[in-house]
């Protein structure tokens, strides 16, 4: 026990040292990759990487003795020093190769009745939605997500490097689908901005205790003008979630918040994302690869600045899917060739992280992978798609001459016109 017991004293010492003061890193290219396999994403030259972090699988439902434990307001929560460990393997793996890791701080439904009391918020449905937003309702619930989070930002984003490092934070996913991937219950606009400001805060609270410049985001998909559910409380357009929440933290006090996005095609199922139907103005449906321009126009009106500066924005969850087409894998890598050579000509970009690196068996029939996956599996990876080689290239001398094929199939001369909008 002598061990642990030390390694506990030492993470509380920790906990309460100077936050870290080096500056986000600077990396060769905005490549990213969201995590399976860590090998092969060395292996394709990724710069940044997204790791999830179940907060639910995180926490314990009861204190044991030898885990570690922490109290925040009263409250003492304990945490799966197994499932941590596991974190540790990738983050570190990854970051010890000089790769910007981002954390995406999700909380996914759980059965457990004691964790669901402490983490989930206490409107959310217990039937409906993947991804849960924090019990940011009660004092214990408070405590809870103070907790959790300032266990994460001790261990992984502060001055103790053992575990690994991470600089981003997305917090929580696509939050305008709150109905699916906030869900907080039937919610206004208003009401999931004020709920969502509040969790985003108190997570920046706890990283900035631990680290002065690492970077925290909130997290939207490409609807903008329009919905991704019918329903006025399961659904909200991104634009006006981004504008009420940007208005609640300057009521509160603005800090140092920035914007996780994901312009899939308009058609999840459609890599021709070069052909998308939307428009280059505030009142477009979608903001897709296509018209990222109105995205970074949008970060650098007055409303949205931050010190008279706009919010740093990343690409942290997007793909091309392989459909039924004769050319179906040529289409897919033609659609990243188009975004990687759109990403490139925009902004205050900080990433654009891939998904997926194989296919997944259960995400809807959509094949995102730069790997086909094994028949009968749910990820096994099976073959490298020609993505695969493409990515690889990307960011270094050879992307050109590996992207060049892939104009034809956009029907462009040259890549210059992807800000042309054809």
């Amino acid at each position: 026990m002598r061990p642990l017991l030390l390694s506990l004293a030492c993470w509380a010492s920790l906990a309460l040292a100077e936050p870290e003061a080096a500056p986000y890193p600077l990396t060769p290219s905005v490549k990213g990759l969201q995590i399976q396999m860590v090998d092969d994403a060395l292996a394709l030259g990724v710069h940044h990487a997204g790791v999830n972090v179940n907060v639910t699988a995180l926490l314990s439902a009861e204190t044991k003795p030898g885990q570690p434990t922490l109290t925040v307001d009263g409250f003492t929560f304990g945490f799966n020093e197994a499932y941590a460990m596991s974190l540790d393997r990738t983050i570190k793996g990854l970051s010890d190769k000089g790769i910007v890791v981002n954390l995406i701080l999700i909380s996914y439904r759980t059965k457990n009745p004691r964790l669901r009391e402490i983490a989930i918020h206490p409107q959310a449905s217990e039937t409906e939605g993947t991804v849960m937003a924090a019990n940011t309702v009660t004092p214990e619930g408070r405590a809870c997500y103070k907790a959790v989070t300032d266990f994460i930002a001790a261990r992984w984003s502060g001055q103790d490097k053992t575990h690994g490092r991470a600089w981003g934070w997305i917090i929580s996913n696509e939050v305008n689908s709150h109905g699916q991937w906030h869900q907080m219950g039937p919610a206004t606009t208003e009401q999931v901005a004020a709920q969502y400001e509040d969790q985003t805060r108190l997570a920046w609270s706890s990283l900035r205790k631990h680290s002065v410049n690492a970077r925290v985001y909130i997290s939207l998909e490409h609807h903008w003008t329009a919905k991704g559910n019918p329903s006025p409380t399961k659904a909200c357009p991104g634009r006006d979630l981004l504008e009420a929440f940007a208005k609640k933290a300057q009521e509160r006090g603005d800090f140092d918040w920035n914007l996780a996005y994901h312009p899939y095609p308009a058609n999840l199922f459609n890599p021709r994302t070069w052909q998308d139907k939307v428009t280059y103005d505030d009142l477009t449906p979608k903001i897709t690869f296509k018209n990222l321009e109105v995205l970074t126009r949008k970060l650098a009106t007055p409303g949205l600045l931050y010190k008279d500066k706009p919010r740093r924005l990343s690409f942290t969850e997007q793909g091309f899917n392989v459909g039924k087409a004769p050319n179906a894998e040529e289409l897919q890598a033609a659609g990243y060739a188009y975004a990687w050579e759109k990403v490139q000509r925009l902004p205050g970009v900080d990433a654009f992280i891939y998904h997926r690196q194989v296919d997944h068996s259960l995400e809807d029939g959509l094949k995102l992978g730069l790997w086909e996956n094994k028949p009968g599996s749910i990820a096994d990876p099976a073959r490298q798609r020609p993505i695969w080689f493409l990515f690889k290239t990307a960011g270094t001398p050879e992307w050109n001459a590996t992207a060049a094929p892939y104009l034809k199939t956009c029907d462009f001369k040259s890549w210059d016109e992807v800000m042309v909008g054809k």
